[in-house]
């Protein structure tokens, strides 16, 4: 896991927690941002992770593709900017 710069990581920082929630590795899939087109590996998407949950953004245009949050012990996913993901 690499930090790229002040507080941001990059995608392998949520690593397990793909593997938790998909049941296999998924740092090497291939995402493609809903938004600038950008295809990229998800272990190259720009990771936050805070208290409130954790977004993979698009490293072109910023972009959010990834929100996870946890409520009440269940984790909820929004993929929705992320135009697919194999």
């Amino acid at each position: 896991m690499e930090a790229l710069e002040d507080g941001v990581l990059d995608g392998n920082a949520i690593g397990g927690l793909l593997i938790e929630l998909f049941g296999t590795e998924m740092t090497t899939a291939v995402g493609v941002c809903g938004s600038c087109g950008t295809v990229g590996q998800v272990a190259e998407m720009a990771v936050y992770q805070a208290k409130m949950g954790t977004v993979a953004r698009c490293r072109v245009c910023d972009n959010v593709l990834m929100v996870f949050v946890e409520i009440r012990g269940i984790t909820c996913v929004d993929l929705r900017v992320l135009a697919s993901l194999s």
